[in-house]
C-alpha cells in the first residue's frame, strides 16, 4: 500500500485528533447499538486531554494523521484496563488495531507492571470480539456499561506476551 504508519506515545497536541478519530469511528458502534449517548461520542475534548496525560494513550500515525488510538491504565486490583481502541474506517482490517493493543500491554504490563489486561466491549461488536480472541483475550464475564449498553469483559494474563513456543 505504500504507506508505513507509526505507532507511538501520544502527546497533549495530539489530542483534537484523537478527539474527532473517536467521533468518527464510533458512530458505528453507536448504530450498532442504536445509542448515540455511548461514551467515546459524548466524551469531551479536555476529558480526551486529561487522559492522554494521565494515563497510558498510543496513537497510529500515517505521515502526520493519527489514524488510530488506545488508551490503558493500571486500576487499583493491578490490572490494565483498555479502551477506546480505535482505527480509521478507511484503514481498517491492516493489523493497526493488532499492533496498538500490542503497545498498550507491553507498556502498562511492563513499566507499569499490570498483572493482567482487561478489554470491554459492547455484546454485538463483532469484529472487536474477533481481534481481542484472537490476541488471547477470553470473555470472563458481562457488565453494563455507564450508557445501558450490555458489555463483554475480556482478560488475558500480563505474561502471555512473553513469546510461547
Amino acid at each position: 500500500m505504500g504507506m508505513s504508519v507509526t505507532i507511538s506515545a501520544a502527546t497533549e497536541k495530539d489530542a483534537e485528533q484523537i478527539f474527532r478519530l473517536q467521533y468518527l469511528c464510533f458512530q458505528s458502534e453507536a448504530a450498532l447499538y442504536g445509542n448515540y449517548r455511548i461514551d467515546p461520542l459524548v466524551q469531551t475534548l479536555d476529558s480526551v486531554r486529561e487522559e492522554v496525560v494521565s494515563d497510558c494513550v498510543f496513537v497510529a500515525r500515517l505521515g502526520d494523521e493519527v489514524v488510530g488510538s488506545v488508551r490503558g491504565r493500571v486500576t487499583e486490583d493491578g490490572a490494565a484496563s483498555i479502551g477506546k481502541l480505535c482505527v480509521h474506517p478507511r484503514l481498517q482490517g491492516h493489523g493497526i488495531g493488532a499492533r496498538l493493543l500490542r503497545a498498550a500491554e507491553s507498556a502498562l504490563g511492563g513499566e507499569r507492571g499490570a498483572k493482567r489486561f482487561r478489554l470491554h466491549t459492547g455484546h454485538r461488536s463483532e469484529s472487536n470480539l474477533r481481534l481481542y480472541r484472537r490476541v488471547g483475550y477470553e470473555t470472563v464475564g458481562t457488565a453494563e456499561g455507564t450508557d445501558g449498553v450490555p458489555m463483554i469483559v475480556l482478560e488475558k494474563p500480563a505474561e502471555t506476551y512473553a513469546t510461547t513456543a
